[in-house]
């Protein structure tokens, strides 16, 4: 049977400056810690403190944004692969060299970093507003002049997908290679290794423009090539992927239920049946002893969330260590938390249950889905119309509040309504309102 190999899947040679790539070079900070860091410094990086979560932006209460719930997915996803590098290096010791396992903390944690990169404005209800704006709005208009492949970009608009072209796309005036990450914390990112025409409710993971790029990274890293009849492009996952994954998974489930908590969407009672439901009878006493100390609610429900983190860090952990050989074949099913013990499991998913009913669906999560799919679909209309009609007066003015970056004058239509994507998902939330605001006129300042 088919597997991939470690030996090829750790890979730090640089997307778009291969011609560059020293395999005998040696550095105290490796080229994984550099994507890293690069990811921290980053322009995209640093919008996403302005980009909504789930709940909306922070007034007197804070709650997450998109820029530290990806630092928190950072740090959960470099403990969960130490756990994990710890197992494969004592299985591996005879056919992987001895320190090939100790770079997976590093390209999880930058991967983790990068997983929202792609995200527009307004949470996930921004990629929905993108998406049907093609599918149902005045962008359906468009079908008849683009490709079957890249009319489904457009109506399966996916973060994911858009973060693997921030990070590797070349847009004007920047360097060849967009970031010029390594092959495998690029690969380690895309959790659908699958153009859109094949996407599975709305999922896939990287646009027709960038197939080519995905390929290259794909096939030097050994990924599975999966067979299509129609000769579609799909690979399995790189293994580090279902690590990612896990770590957002874990973050997203227990954090919101501590924001929803600090806003008082859920009593301090119902956080707390929840998150003691993970454990056996012996920790839950030994939990409830260690909160009897403190009298604060909020500090209770932390302590309880660093050990509902904690175990489900350590079952993941053991479910990829027991996968491996399938994950390494292709034929792994679902998720690392699928696979988790059956208490945890449990647990995980009544964690899910209440998300779901008391969470995404309450009046302040609706409110901004609302508000954020008028704002998104007002900006897609105007900005599209005026790459498609350059010449007019208020399109040139309009053009003219896109960065330089991003090529409204691309020489295909596909081009250009990605350059309005390109700027669109870029977005902060402020800016997005701002901007709505400014060209509906509802808001106008005018100094003598």
């Amino acid at each position: 049977m088919n597997k991939m190999d470690w030996n090829s899947l750790v890979n730090d040679k640089r997307f778009g400056l291969e011609d560059y790539h020293d395999p005998r070079r040696s550095a105290i900070r490796t080229d994984f810690r550099r994507d890293f860091d690069r990811l921290v410094f980053s322009s995209p990086f640093r919008r996403l403190q302005n980009k909504t979560q789930v709940f909306p932006l922070p007034g007197s209460i804070f709650v997450h944004n998109r820029l530290t719930h990806s630092m928190e997915v950072a740090c959960v996803g470099r403990s969960l692969a130490d756990e994990v590098a710890i197992a494969l290096r004592a299985k591996h010791v005879n056919d992987c060299p001895a320190d090939l396992f100790d770079h997976l903390r590093d390209i999880v944690s930058a991967a983790c970093l990068a997983h929202d990169l792609g995200n527009p404005p307004f949470g996930h209800s921004g990629e929905k507003a993108i998406s049907t704006f093609f599918s149902e709005g005045e962008g359906h208009t468009l079908r008849e002049r683009l490709t079957a492949e890249q009319w489904a970009d457009f109506t399966h608009f996916e973060g994911n997908a858009n973060a693997f072209r921030v990070l590797t796309h070349q847009f004007k005036g920047r360097r060849r290679g967009g970031f010029a990450m390594t092959y495998s914390t690029l690969a380690s990112i895309v959790k659908y290794p699958y153009e859109a025409t094949l996407a599975h409710k709305g999922k896939f993971g990287f646009f027709t423009s960038e197939r080519e790029d995905f390929c290259k990274v794909a096939d030097e890293l050994g990924m599975l090539r999966l067979a299509d009849p129609d000769g579609r492009i799909a690979y399995a996952r790189h293994p580090l992927v279902y690590i990612v994954e896990a770590a957002d998974d874990i973050c997203y489930e227990v954090m919101d239920i501590e924001d929803a908590h600090k806003l008082r969407t859920l009593s301090t009672e119902e956080v707390t049946e929840a998150f003691l439901a993970f454990f056996d009878e012996d920790r839950r006493a030994e939990m409830c002893r260690a909160m009897q100390h403190v009298s604060d609610p909020n500090e209770k429900v932390a302590y309880m969330r660093s050990c509902v983190i904690g175990i489900l860090v350590e079952n993941c952990a053991r479910a990829f260590i027991e996968h491996e050989e399938e994950i390494l074949s292709g034929t792994m099913q679902g998720s690392l938390i699928d696979h988790i013990g059956e208490r945890e499991h449990t647990g995980y998913e009544r964690c899910t249950d209440i998300s779901w009913s008391k969470i995404y669906h309450s009046a302040d999560v609706v409110d901004i889905e609302l508000a954020g799919n008028r704002i998104i679909t007002y900006l897609l209309e105007r900005l599209t119309h005026a790459v498609l009609n350059p010449d007019l007066n208020y399109s040139r003015l309009l053009l003219a509040k896109f960065p330089e970056q991003y090529d409204t004058a691309a020489p295909t239509l596909y081009g250009r309504i990605q350059a309005v994507l390109d700027h669109v998902s870029a977005m902060t939330d402020i800016y997005a309102l701002d901007l709505y605001r400014k060209l509906t006129g509802i808001q106008l300042r005018i100094e003598n």
